[in-house]
């Protein structure tokens, strides 16, 4: 019998079912050509808002559905966490395992290496999609070895368990530990272990020759309308990202993991337990605002967001088949408004004028960590902002102390009353992160 986590126990909580707000709100990015897709709030099983908005398939006109097949990218992660968690409860492994008691000829500096390293991302393995050769490797059917050999012989970037490093390595490395010890494909193992029991009927993994009913196509944006998004062949993301759902699917899934359905408390207290980077096992527990868990993914022509909020049970997703960066900007905005909560779009926001001295005031570069820096800048009088390996965007101002973005909803709030602000404190996605002069 699966026992309930007490923690996870819903409260009798008022929530806000302002369903006009949220219509809004989605509104705003579908008119801004930033979000094309489906979207489900949802509190325990009963749904508070569902709707589908843009199309499936543009040149046919083909519009979402509450039925439409989304390409999950990296949510994918929570169920490869959660099929490892299965085996282990099976006495087949412990996470506590070094891979290469499961792993045949893993490299002596991978002798360290743990499978709960390769859950949780401190295993200091290097991420193969950011390598400069993996726009040509996505293109092609590789198999699970073929993926694993890309960083076989790569130097780690840390002493395992040191440092979180985000690495779909480590999840490819998952994928192929599934599969050997089980002796099955990982999207059969996940049909048998996972979607036939919950009955995701609208969930597997996705394919580029097998028809699939109901598949949306993944589209990317251009200045004037959006195109195909560019090819990916299946077989690379793999246990790091290649699977497939729908909204309906995915409260299925939300429900009976964070409700013990699948998992024995034992194991779901593993997958929930925040390590370094706050990261679980397929799982983000962000350390402020209200407690919440969840996941983001992004994969050529889609970007999807998964939150679940504990004390008040309410779940929120959002998939996207038009690739920006705006489904977690969205999930985070429903879950605002489901909690009372008051959001603010960029539109909302009144731009007022500042002075050249207030302009200068506030530019500097703002240090988040040494690899990430926010460099505020002026150009022919516009103050503008670029992040590390990102490209500027224009800056607008509510006062001499705020700032914000029109492209995404960010806001950058200096201190009151210094004359070179010593740290700037950057608003996004309903997380708070503060930078500090360098």
């Amino acid at each position: 019998m699966r026992l309930h986590l007490p923690l996870l126990l819903l409260p009798i909580l008022a929530v806000a079912q302002d369903t006009a707000r949220m219509d809004e709100v989605l509104r705003h990015y579908v008119d801004k050509r930033q979000f094309m897709g489906s979207v489900l709030v949802a509190r325990g099983v009963d749904t508070i808002f569902q709707k589908s908005y843009g199309t499936a398939n543009a040149e046919w006109q083909v519009p979402n559905d509450a039925a439409t097949k989304f390409r999950l990218g990296s949510i994918t992660k929570q169920f490869t966490a959660a099929a490892v968690l299965l085996l282990e409860e099976q006495g087949k492994l412990s996470t506590a395992d070094p891979i290469s008691k499961h792993l045949p000829n893993t490299p002596p500096a991978w002798e360290k290496v743990t499978v709960h390293h390769l859950l949780n991302h401190t295993s200091g393995i290097p991420s193969f999609t950011a390598f400069p050769a993996y726009s040509r490797f996505k293109r092609q059917r590789h198999t699970i070895e073929e993926l694993v050999n890309l960083t076989r012989d790569k130097p780690l970037e840390f002493e395992p368990g040191s440092k979180y490093a985000y690495s779909n390595s480590g999840y490819a490395l998952l994928g192929q530990l599934l599969e050997t010890i089980s002796g099955k494909p990982y999207g059969i193992l996940l049909n048998e272990m996972i979607f036939n029991p919950l009955g995701m009927s609208g969930s597997g993994y996705d394919s580029n020759t097998v028809l699939i009913p109901h598949r949306a196509l993944g589209y990317v944006p251009t200045p004037n309308s959006i195109r195909n998004a560019d090819f990916i062949d299946m077989s690379v993301p793999h246990a790091a990202g290649a699977l497939y759902s729908t909204t309906g699917d995915l409260l299925k899934w939300t429900q009976a993991l964070v409700n013990g359905k699948l998992l024995k408390p034992e194991s779901l207290r593993k997958m929930l337990t925040p390590g370094l980077g706050d990261y679980g096992y397929g799982i983000v527990i962000p350390p402020k605002g209200r407690k919440r868990y969840g996941h983001g993914g992004g994969i050529d022509g889609f970007n999807t967001a998964q939150l679940y909020y504990p004390e008040s049970g309410i779940t929120v997703i959002a998939f996207s088949n038009l690739s920006t960066p705006v489904a977690d900007t969205i999930a985070n905005h429903l879950g605002a408004i489901v909690h009372n909560e008051t959001v603010t779009l960029s539109t909302e926001r009144k731009d007022v004028p500042l002075t050249a001295a207030q302009k200068e005031r506030l530019t500097g570069d703002y240090a988040i960590n040494p690899n990430f820096t926010i460099r505020i800048f002026l150009e022919d009088g516009q103050l503008l902002t670029q992040v590390t390996n990102q490209p500027k965007f224009p800056l607008f101002a509510t006062d001499e102390n705020t700032l914000f973005l029109k492209v995404v909803d960010a806001v950058l709030a200096f201190p009151t009353g210094e004359a070179k602000p010593d740290k700037v404190t950057l608003t996004q996605n309903g997380q708070t992160v503060t930078a500090t002069r360098k």
